[in-house]
């Protein structure tokens, strides 16, 4: 039994020191690749279609404030208040799913969650992943700055079929480097990332239209976002 528990002991020290260290390292180098890009091209791939994974690393500086405000009016208007996690968006979302069994789910998640699972985890939903979720959460938000999660986070999330990150959006809807987007086309960029392989910011549905107008306005009212 006392082998067990140093067998134990030892594992979850290096978890954490590996944890840890993984965290630390991509503070400073962009993210190769992400579990869920590799998982879209195995689907393709069960589909029949050709793989596809346009992405390309951009730094902080060359992506529009317009893309990163918007993305904070759209997803996480508390993302540069909070440590990772805004309790009462999830207060929220869980008493709507509850209310809403068997129904489309509404999901609490701020940026640095978003972050958190893209870069680190696999996709789908059980305890144990939110779990580690939360984990890799708190850990992003010690180790890293707002800045660089921002910076990642329009490095990586799904934008499009294939498209991940700010860069290949701007250029695959707009003909134009992310630094170029305009408000609106941040706004309708950031509008469909609930749902990037159902929806445009092109040819946006009428759902789509609202959010963005939605989208606008709260831009206006967030002001320039200071990340130093």
């Amino acid at each position: 039994m006392l082998k067990v528990f140093r067998f134990i002991g030892k594992a979850t020290l290096w978890f954490f020191a590996i944890t840890i260290l993984w965290v630390i390292v991509y503070r400073f180098v962009p993210i190769p690749i992400t579990f869920l890009q590799t998982q879209r091209c195995f689907e393709q791939r069960a589909d029949g279609k050709e793989m596809k994974l346009e992405k390309d690393w951009v730094s902080f500086d060359k992506i529009s404030p317009n893309l990163k405000r918007a993305v904070i009016a759209s997803e996480d208007q508390l993302f540069m208040e909070h440590m990772g996690f805004d309790w009462d968006a999830m207060r929220k979302a869980w008493v709507y799913n509850d209310k809403k069994k068997g129904k489309k789910i509404k999901g609490g998640s701020t940026i640095s969650q978003q972050v958190a699972k893209n870069v680190f985890l696999w996709s789908g939903r059980s305890y144990i992943r939110k779990g580690f979720e939360a984990y890799f959460t708190f850990l992003i938000e010690v180790f890293w700055s707002k800045k660089r999660i921002m910076e990642v986070y329009l490095n990586v999330i799904e934008m499009g079929d294939g498209i991940y990150g700010a860069e290949a959006a701007a250029n695959a809807y707009y003909k134009k480097p992310a630094l170029d987007l305009s408000k609106r086309e941040a706004a309708s960029i950031a509008a469909i990332l609930p749902s990037p392989l159902k929806w445009s910011p092109t040819k946006p549905s009428p759902q789509v239209k609202k959010k963005i107008k939605r989208i606008m306005r709260f831009m206006r009212i967030l002001g320039p976002v200071d990340f130093e």
